[in-house]
Parts: structure tokens; sequence; C-alpha cells
């Protein structure tokens, strides 16, 4: 199987994103709503300058917006982030963008007060020193004691069984209903997996399938925890959605204060 690049997978996916939800404005105020409870949780009631760097077509930074907060939002593919800010606008919500690579922010140091990697982004990154490049950086763009909201696939249930598949999604649409379904084909290191992902959108009497492929790197709560704390953060803690709301476990970690200073 050739596996496309995380820019073309979600450039080509960037249209239908929202299908892959039974109702996305619901799942844009339910994943705002959990994901500030935990900005709340640790730095008050705010609002915060905060900086989304997987924004994607905007899930969790329009709903974190329109709750107050400043947001910026970043993101590898062009077609998703261009989206993001037609959705924002359309809903009344100030919400500036820019196509980037997390690996490369293009954001003056200590920035921001947040920075959100959520629904696991930073797994597209399948080498060590990718993880701890992007690491790096948003560290860099987040002010003394900022903090790192970063959320992941339960990847230490989902590594021990190395399941072929995810569970299907359905949405209804004027046109009909939308089945959304992944395939996933694992390494021989146990570690990665290509993923298949397949949409099934009416036409007529039957389906167009619509299939894009991506890679991901299953990395669990131990080696995620040691890549944060190598790349310059302390007070790292884990989230489980039955404590957050947030549909996959959080981790949270702040900067600290810069290297070298006392």
């Amino acid at each position: 199987m050739t596996v496309s690049s995380v820019r073309d997978f979600y450039d080509a996916l960037a249209a239908d994103y929202h299908l892959i939800f039974a109702d996305w404005d619901a799942s844009i105020a339910r994943q705002a709503e959990a994901l500030d409870g935990v900005v709340r949780a640790q730095l008050g009631a705010g609002p915060q300058q905060l900086l989304d760097c997987s924004c994607g077509i905007g899930t969790q930074a329009i709903g974190l917006a329109g709750l107050g907060h400043r947001v910026v939002g970043s993101d590898l593919s062009p077609a998703a982030v261009t989206r993001a800010a037609t959705e924002a606008a359309a809903r009344g919500v100030a919400l500036p963008v820019t196509a980037a690579d997390m690996r490369a922010l293009p954001f003056r140091t200590a920035a921001f007060d947040v920075v959100v990697c959520a629904d696991n982004s930073l797994p597209h990154l399948l080498t060590p020193d990718d993880i701890h490049t992007a690491l790096l950086g948003i560290r860099r763009v987040l002010r003394d004691d900022g903090l790192l909201v970063l959320s992941v696939r339960d990847y230490d249930t989902i590594r021990a069984a190395r399941p072929a598949s995810a569970p299907p999604q359905v949405s209804t649409t004027p046109q009909g209903r939308v089945v959304t379904f992944q395939l996933w084909h694992w390494h021989e290191d146990g570690e990665r997996y290509d993923l298949e992902h397949f949409q099934l959108l009416p036409d007529g009497d039957g389906w167009e399938v619509r299939v894009r492929r991506t890679a991901y790197w299953a990395l669990i709560r131990a080696q995620l925890t040691d890549a944060v704390l190598d790349a310059g953060f302390a007070d790292v803690s884990w989230h489980e959605p039955e404590g957050s709301g947030f549909h996959q476990p959080v981790l949270t970690a702040r900067r600290g204060r810069p290297w070298g200073r006392p």
C-alpha cells in the first residue's frame, strides 16, 4: 500500500472531514467544553491566548474561540485551515489561521499561554527526532509556565490488541447516510501502522467510495511522557476520558523556565 503524505491526506479529506461526526456542531461544543475544563483547571478562567497547532477544519479551535479564548489555528493542510477560517466566520467566531508544519511553527517565542495539539495529531510524526523537533517548537512558542494540551488515541490498549480496523461512524446528510471506517495495517515493529480511511457516500441506489491513506505511530503514555520531558516540559499529567469528558486521553504539561535560567 502506498501511503500519501500527511498534507495530502488532510487536503483530500478537508471537504468531508465533518462527515466523520454524527453531529459536527455538537462535537465542536462538547470537545471545547472538555478542553476548556482542562485549561481552566491548570491556568484559571482566562481567557487564554491559545494556539491550536493541528487545527484541521476547526473542530477544537472554533469551539474554544466561541468560549472566549483568543485562538490562532495552524495546520499542515492549507485546505483544512482555509475551511476552518470559513466555518469559524460562518459561526461568528474570530479564528486567524495559517498553514504550518508543527515542526516549524511560524510564531514568535513565548506568544501563547496554551498550545493545543489534539485528536491524535502528533502521532503522524513517525520518528523520535520529528516528535522532539515538534515538541521543542511548541515549547518555544509557549510563555514561561504555559500549558501544553495534547490528546492521542488510547494506544496503551490499542497496541496490546493491534486491531485491524476501527468501528464505523455514521452521519446523516440530506442525500442520505455517510459511513466512515478505517482499516489498520500494522508494521512489523508493532508500533506504527498504515491507515486506510474509507468514506461511503450515497450515490443514487449505490455508494461512492472515497479512500485516503496515511500513517501513525501508536505512542503509548510512557513514550509520550518521556518525549515531553525530554523536550523540557514539566508537571506532566494524564487526564482520562472519564474525568475530562474528552474522547481521548489528554496529556498536560507546563513549559517551566527556559534552560539555563536559574
